[in-house]
């Protein structure tokens, strides 16, 4: 390629033609005239000018002097303001007149260069300056040389070695005792020092070993950012964090990239045994579209509890009864029309999209590695993806999910606990504490009504970061723009998917988990043997964890629901009275302040505990349409689950109950009682 190509040719360039010296005289669109020394002159073709090989353009000359090695980037205000100062000066001394001077200004006598000489100048700046003529000359080269840089102060942006003038083996031997604390428990900076001066000893090291007031102050800035005396658990995150730029796993479209996580909830829960304790939350992100499509709490994450996580985020997400319309998926920003086509259960379900995983990105818990789990990803066909081991940066966007339900929820639920002993308030047991059951349907609300329609930071988009999206949202752009079909996961798919248990069907029905299950359509299976001798002609069972309602048993001609005996003691699913009452209450339309205020009634309501909860009163037309709801349930439906038994009257409500007269208890007197046997 020749130099025309490389740069631009305008007037007073030099090009050599045929070897002959020319001068670029004028450039006229397309043509270029050229003259030579003798004066002849030429006209091609700017094309023909930068193809041919007849034509040379010179490199320009490079500027003569070393370059500055620093510019005026980084140094004060006051520096900067300082070398303006000084280049006045030296200017007057070089050219007799001072940048600023008017037009038509004479020099000074003293700096006229035609009258004195550069040397006399010098000795008049300084003179005037009260500085030594050698300072003058000094600045003068300097500016000459590198222009107003080289008047700047350099000591000022001069890098200063981290350890300063330390001993490179000392420095060596404290960033060696500084490693050894990634795995470690944490210890004080005396320890650390003290580990330094041993490893010294152990090397041989013979020469003076600092003062310990230039250890600590050595150790402070080696262990800047690094948490040597700080949490254990923030030392091993930063060690473990890919150095150099982060690189990030691209996703366009939903359920490309999900990843999955558990961690112990900041909420004590009174457990099945009335005991309170912690659980354990397990989530799944979507990266794409941030939208979080399953978590789940148990008291420990098991490889069956991951593997009905995943069935659970495959399928669609009910509305629970007492939750808002505004909730309900019909009335948020997802494409409802077009989705229901696909599959008639989201005409009931929540406003939770769907997302079927092509990749699942994994750590190395127990319950992930499993082989019930892998399993389950092979029979869905999904890819799975261990992540390395200790490097929660790969697989940050469910540990920031994690963390922003410790925040944005936790903390708002009676029981809150705090994420360390040193945060936990005292007497947290005696508060009123949610059950698991409980707490799961109040973080599934939240999910639901908060996280799904927050607007999220890295859900921008490129061209108006302005903007932010919810996950909601994003979900719904994606739909149209990579052409996203979730295919949910049918009945049937999804009860394989559930943990299996063989039992017997007894006379009374089948009891699982000390609760006893029994329906209808058991009597064919009453007392009968299943004819699968490995498992001692038990019928197969498959239940959910998380749904303790009823049971799915493995019948002759498919699967069996069969509801839990005692679930008239829970709430009922709402029938369509109960669902036009909500309707008309709420409107046709959800609006930003109706999901506002479901989420602002959840927080208190989940800040209440049960107790409080129990004592909210129903309106009377609200008693009505439920009392009517009840009474017009089909009684042959077998998924309707029994009625549920009225709820004895409140006497402290109605005041129709009589008051007992109060008969106060004698003292008791020990001595007279010893007097009386004696």
């Amino acid at each position: 390629m020749s130099a025309a190509r490389r740069r631009g040719v305008g007037t007073g360039d030099r090009i050599l033609a045929g070897g002959v010296p020319n001068v670029v005289v004028s450039v006229s669109g397309t043509h270029v005239r050229l003259a030579d020394d003798d004066g002849t002159v030429q006209t091609v073709a700017a094309a023909d000018l930068a193809d041919s090989s007849r034509f040379t353009i010179p490199s320009p000359a490079e500027p003569r002097g070393p370059r500055p090695e620093t510019g005026l980037e980084g140094l004060p205000a006051a520096a900067v303001e300082e070398a303006s100062w000084w280049e006045a000066h030296i200017a007057e001394v070089v050219y007799g007149l001072r940048a600023d001077a008017p037009a038509g200004t004479r020099p000074r006598p003293q700096y006229d260069p035609e009258r004195t000489t550069l040397t006399a100048r010098e000795k008049a700046k300084a003179a005037e300056l009260s500085v030594p003529a050698s300072t003058v000359k000094h600045r003068r080269q300097r500016w000459e040389a590198y222009g107003l840089p080289g008047l700047a102060d350099r000591r000022l942006s001069r890098r200063k070695r981290p350890a300063g003038r330390s001993d490179e083996r000392v420095v060596a031997a404290m960033t060696e005792a500084i490693g050894e604390t990634k795995d470690a428990s944490s210890r004080t900076a005396g320890f650390t020092i003290w580990r330094t001066k041993e490893i010294l000893a152990g090397a041989g090291y013979d020469g003076p070993v600092p003062t310990d007031r230039t250890l600590y102050r050595l150790f402070g800035t080696l262990s800047r950012g690094r948490h040597v005396t700080g949490p254990a658990s923030t030392r091993r995150s930063l060690a473990g964090r890919p150095e150099g730029m982060f690189g990030s796993l691209p996703a366009a479209a939903p359920g490309e990239v999900v990843q999955i996580d558990s961690t112990p909830l900041d909420v004590l829960v009174l457990l099945d045994d009335g005991v309170p304790g912690r659980v354990e939350m397990t989530g799944m992100i979507d990266v794409a579209t941030r939208v979080v499509p399953a978590a789940v709490l148990r008291p420990t994450t098991k490889s069956v509890d991951a593997s009905v996580l995943l069935a659970r985020a495959m399928t669609p997400e009910p509305v629970r009864p007492g939750w808002p319309e505004a909730l309900k998926m019909a009335h948020s920003v997802l494409p409802y029309e077009r989705l229901l086509d696909i599959d008639s259960r989201l005409e009931q379900a929540a406003a939770r999209p769907v997302i079927v995983p092509s990749t699942l990105v994994i750590d190395h818990g127990a319950a992930f590695i499993s082989a019930g789990f892998r399993s389950a990803c092979r029979h869905l066909g999904i890819s799975v993806q261990p992540a390395h081991l200790g490097s929660g940066a790969e697989k940050g966007h469910i540990e920031r999910f994690l963390g922003s339900v410790a925040s944005m929820f936790c903390q708002f639920a009676s029981g809150y606990a705090g994420r360390t002993a040193d945060r936990r308030g005292r007497h947290v047991e005696d508060q009123p504490l949610w059950s698991l059951a409980e707490l799961q349907e109040l973080l599934d609300e939240w999910l639901v009504a908060f996280f799904l329609n927050r607007p999220h930071d890295g859900l921008r988009d490129p061209e108006h970061p302005g903007r932010a999206f919810t996950p909601n949202e994003k979900y719904a752009a994606l739909v149209e723009s990579a052409g996203y079909l979730p295919v949910a996961l049918g009945a049937g798919d999804y009860v394989e998917l559930l943990p299996a248990e063989w039992r017997r069907v007894n006379a009374y029905g089948i009891k699982l988990g000390r609760r006893t299950y029994d329906s209808e359509e058991l009597n064919p299976l009453r007392g009968q043997p299943s004819g699968i001798k490995e498992h001692d002609d038990r019928w197969e069972i498959r239940h959910d964890p998380y749904d303790v309602s009823k049971i799915h048993v493995r019948g002759h001609d498919g699967w069996i629901t069969v509801f839990w005996k005692h679930l008239d003691r829970a709430p009922l699913p709402f029938g369509e009275l109960a669902w036009d009452h909500a309707r008309r209450s709420l409107g046709r339309e959800a609006t930003e302040e109706q999901i506002a205020d479901a989420v602002a009634a959840l927080l208190r309501r989940a800040n209440a505990g049960p107790e409080e909860q129990g004592k909210q009163k129903m309106s009377k037309r609200d008693r009505r349409v439920a009392a009517r709801t009840k009474a017009t349930a089909p009684a042959g439906d077998p998924e309707a689950p029994p009625e549920p038994a009225p709820p004895p009257p409140d006497e402290d409500e109605t005041g129709d109950g009589p008051l007992a007269k109060v008969i106060p208890m004698p003292a008791f007197d020990p001595f007279a009682e010893a007097d009386k046997r004696w």
